[in-house]
């Protein structure tokens, strides 16, 4: 197969997979594959089998096409290529929570040569990156990696990445309980799809109103939650997106859950759990034990959430999510209290207190724990984050976090 019809036959696929036959997309582009001899055609056919399988929630056949990816670029001796393909392998380790690798591997994107590609590609790679960090409970390096993503967005005027970095956004305040910040990025990402996305993938759609209704629920908007993730799910089904499935499935359970509603919470936790352990998303299998366990806590079924406790921390401590092990260790604090246990109940004080160091969630400035409770924060330029009450009241213009790390230690 020549140069000519490997051209054809991409664009075939793209126009089966824009129409949601997916199969018969994954079809073609095997074929590409199999017969063409155009390097750089079985190049962008491995970008499309990427991208399809990422989608698929098939994160590990992503993986295997990435690496092949990175074969195909050593061949053609192009840095523009070989860039893509390495961002390819991060986003594959991102989806399969191996941050570490992930990390390391955008960390080979930036260090490459300046090429064309590269102003195309680094708002993409400090995205992957700053998830990646996300993933890992690295607070200040995550935010830091997102902003950066976002300047390239606006100085390149790319309003998808834009999108995505602002649903990252929402994850992120998510994470650390500013609620009116998380509600605030998925709805800008929101306003960017209904300015720009006319000819956008529906998923930028999806995913806003998914990032949308976790922060309704957060914050007690239970109706606006329902209604956004209703609305999210309607799209993944249609696209046969199981990640957003999955996700979908875990917002709709802790809704439920929200409402006191544990009978439908569960199943829905179950078919979360079901998906989640199929695509191989361990954070998001850690995120739907850690509802279960609170529902059996809910029906004073401490034990039963023990074990839901434990199976959770394992995956946890497996991914390195320092958040979700915080979270873990104040659930079994609670549980050990009630019952008594003053050996498991140090046991579980003292961890918790090693990952909020661990994790730098403390306010600088008045030493009180960030993410405890919904609270308004303000991260400053080093992206260190405080209690927005803290640094009106001091009328901080530098970090002290930043202060404290560089002050070196004298001699008595």
């Amino acid at each position: 197969m020549g140069q000519d019809q490997t051209k054809q036959q991409i664009e075939k696929g793209l126009q089966l997979y824009q129409s949601n036959q997916t199969e018969k997309a994954l079809q073609v582009w095997m074929k590409v594959l199999e017969k063409s001899s155009d390097l750089v055609g079985r190049f962008r056919v491995l970008g499309c089998l990427v991208t399809a399988h990422s989608e698929m929630g098939r994160y590990k056949e992503m993986l295997k096409f990435a690496v092949v990816q990175i074969d195909t670029a050593r061949e053609l001796e192009d840095a523009d290529f070989l860039l893509e393909s390495y961002l390819n392998l991060a986003r594959s380790n991102e989806k399969l929570c191996e941050f570490h690798k992930t990390i390391s591997y955008c960390k080979t994107c930036l260090g490459l040569p300046g090429t064309r590609a590269g102003a195309q590609l680094g708002g993409q790679v400090s995205l992957s990156m700053g998830n990646a960090f996300l993933g890992l409970s690295v607070f200040q390096k995550a935010l830091e990696s997102f902003e950066k993503a976002l300047r390239y967005a606006h100085n390149n005027d790319d309003a998808m990445l834009e999108c995505r970095v602002c649903c990252s956004l929402g994850s992120f305040y998510a994470q650390v309980k500013d609620y009116e910040k998380a509600l605030f990025f998925p709805c800008k990402a929101a306003e960017l799809v209904n300015d720009y996305g006319k000819g956008w993938s529906l998923k930028y759609r999806a995913m806003s109103q998914y990032h949308m209704a976790v922060a309704y629920r957060l914050l007690g908007h239970l109706g606006s939650a329902m209604e956004c993730c209703e609305e999210s799910m309607k799209i993944a089904l249609q696209h046969g997106d199981r990640p957003l499935q999955a996700l979908c499935l875990l917002c709709f359970a802790d809704i439920h859950r929200s409402r006191g509603d544990l009978e439908t919470a569960f199943p829905r936790y179950d078919s979360a759990m079901s998906i989640m352990t199929e695509i191989g998303n361990r954070l998001g299998q850690v995120q739907v034990l850690l509802g279960v366990a609170k529902c059996w806590v809910a029906r004073k079924a401490l034990d039963k959430a023990l074990d839901a406790i434990e199976r959770a921390q394992d995956l946890a401590e497996e991914v390195g999510n320092k958040l979700s092990q915080l979270k873990l260790h104040c659930l079994s604090e609670g549980i050990y209290r009630s019952k008594g246990l003053q050996r498991e109940l140090r046991a579980h004080v003292v961890r918790f207190h090693e990952c909020v160091e661990e994790t730098e969630l403390y306010c600088g400035l008045c030493g009180e724990s960030i993410g405890e409770r919904n609270s308004r924060l303000q991260a400053l330029p080093c992206s260190h984050i405080f209690h927005l009450r803290c640094l009106q009241n001091n009328g901080t213009r530098s970090c002290p976090n930043c202060r404290r790390s560089s002050m070196k230690p004298g001699f008595v």
